[in-house]
């Protein structure tokens, strides 16, 4: 099949440079390595892949991609910050028991993810809640499987049950609270919320 057919484009005089150093190291000319280039790109694409960084050498690099390809599950992002916004960084990464890169780490998954993280302390405390909440109603089970049977039982009276569903209720608020907090602490921030 002849080719009859051009693709034009315009390059700067450094990129034309380079261009004719490639292709002179593979030992092609530069309309050879070109051609070679365009058609590795069209394959790649139809294949669902888009145009690498070898095979675009005049293209700068997207750094966020190029730590993309590279990261590994633990590696490491840097930021400047101001000294203004360094201290309060400092400020809330404490206020949660966080380090500051713990909590920009944090920030930034949840961001991305649309999560609303729970710090470790909080979590425990839910954690708690939830394991006395099942205690309570293991007792009640109990309770209430002796009373169907007919069973004799030597349990709470009725000021002990009312007592009992007083703790629960101020379990429920208080991890209903626990939550509201923690909603508003991460879309606001810790300073604005003690205001």
């Amino acid at each position: 099949m002849a080719a009859a057919h051009f693709l034009k484009t315009r390059i700067s005089s450094e990129t034309k440079a380079r261009v004719r150093a490639v292709a002179q190291e593979q030992l092609l000319t530069e309309s050879a390595w070109l051609k070679r280039l365009v058609t590795a790109a069209l394959r790649d694409a139809s294949a669902g892949e888009s145009v690498t960084h070898a095979a675009c050498p005049d293209k700068p690099r997207n750094p966020v991609l190029q730590a993309a390809e590279e990261a590994s599950p633990s590696s490491r992002v840097y930021v400047r910050l101001r000294a203004d916004d360094r201290l309060l960084l400092r400020e809330r990464a404490f206020a949660r028991g966080l380090r500051s890169g713990t909590y920009v780490s944090v920030l930034v998954r949840a961001h991305l993810r649309n999560l609303t993280p729970l710090p470790k302390e909080e979590l425990v405390a839910l954690k708690r809640s939830v394991a006395e909440l099942g205690a309570i109603g293991r007792n009640l089970n109990q309770i209430a499987r002796g009373l169907n049977t007919g069973s004799r039982i030597a349990g709470p009276t009725r000021e002990d049950v009312r007592a009992i569903l007083k703790v629960c209720e101020a379990m429920r608020d208080s991890v209903k609270g626990l939550m509201r907090a923690n909603l508003t602490s991460w879309e606001i921030g810790h300073a604005e919320a003690e205001r």
